[in-house]
């Protein structure tokens, strides 16, 4: 029997397929790939009379047996009032997860915590398992770091060979250092934690890494809506630096010339999903996708969320 969780993105897609977007462009389809969502299959998730998370309309029938826990409407699904602190909420949240991933409606738990906020920097509502945050559509954060070195054949990228065991896009190539931020952690947490695990990175190796910005994009998946902030860093490398895998989570590395990173983007899926994003916005900060280029203007724009809709948030 397959898996509802395992069908592929590219049948999530609803509405109008573009079959032609990568005849159309080199690079401007991967944030278009990212960006697939119909907000007329989502209503909001509202806590505390702020919305949190997006849930899709089949989502919400799962919903109903909680009456005790979330007021339904056409228009939005709203966590009662009397649940007035995130400790309440938090378990109120768990009891509903862990009674639907043991009905097989959600995913298995993953045993790790995310943070749910409206914005990032906001109060915390509530924590919410990792493998729910899609479920309720809520803001998933991620720290993702660019290593490269240079030389005078121009800039290399180091790459990780991502495990067959990962859950998103096994055996496909990665940042050096990726991860989620979890609940308790904060961006730099976060990057020197991944960069321990996924590449042996001391924290003073780490401490020379420098902020670059953030890539938003919020996409439909088979779980629900992936509504996701990436922290970028980038990171100069020395020629003898060679990552090291220690969590299991890469099956190997290789240092690639951003060239090749950029022909493999512009012509294949071998990279991960929102990997092709952070190469992408890279390359325009170090000026090889430059604003000559025609699909420059769109992949500024789109990095940034130019291509996420404003919806409107109905009003108790």
């Amino acid at each position: 029997m397959v898996s509802a969780f395992s069908v592929s993105r590219a049948c999530l897609t609803k509405g109008p397929q573009r079959p032609s977007l990568r005849s159309m462009n080199r690079y401007y389809h991967h944030v278009l790939a990212c960006n697939q969502w119909n907000p007329q299959r989502f209503i909001p998730f509202m806590v505390a009379e702020k919305r949190v998370g997006w849930l899709r309309h089949d989502h919400v029938g799962l919903l109903i047996p909680f009456q005790s826990i979330f007021d339904i409407c056409d228009r939005s699904v709203t966590l009662v009032d009397n649940l007035a602190t995130k400790e309440a909420r938090t378990a109120a949240i768990d009891h509903v997860g862990r009674t639907l991933a043991a009905q097989g409606s959600v995913p298995p738990y993953r045993g790790e915590a995310f943070a749910a906020a409206p914005e990032w920097g906001d109060e915390i509502l509530f924590d919410v398992d990792r493998g729910l945050v899609p479920f309720f559509g809520v803001k998933g954060y991620g720290v993702h770091l660019n290593g490269y070195c240079t030389s005078q054949t121009g800039i290399d990228m180091w790459v990780g060979h991502r495990s067959a065991t990962k859950k998103v896009d096994p055996l496909k190539l990665d940042n050096v250092v990726a991860g989620g931020i979890a609940a308790g952690y904060g961006i730099a947490e976060t990057l020197l934690k991944e960069g321990a695990e996924e590449a042996a990175m001391t924290p003073e190796l780490l401490a020379a890494a420098q902020p670059a910005g953030s890539i938003h994009y919020r996409l439909e998946v088979a779980e629900g809506m992936r509504d996701d902030i990436l922290f970028l860093y980038d990171l100069e490398l020395s020629q003898d630096f060679e990552p090291r895998n220690t969590d299991g989570e890469f099956d190997s590395f290789e240092r690639m010339p951003i060239a090749r990173c950029l022909d493999l983007i512009a012509g294949t899926d071998q990279f991960k999903f929102n990997v092709t994003l952070t190469l992408i916005d890279f390359a325009i900060r170090r000026g090889l996708i430059g604003p000559d280029h025609p699909e420059y203007a769109l992949l500024v724009s789109g990095l940034r969320g130019g291509l996420i809709p404003e919806i409107e948030i109905p009003k108790n």
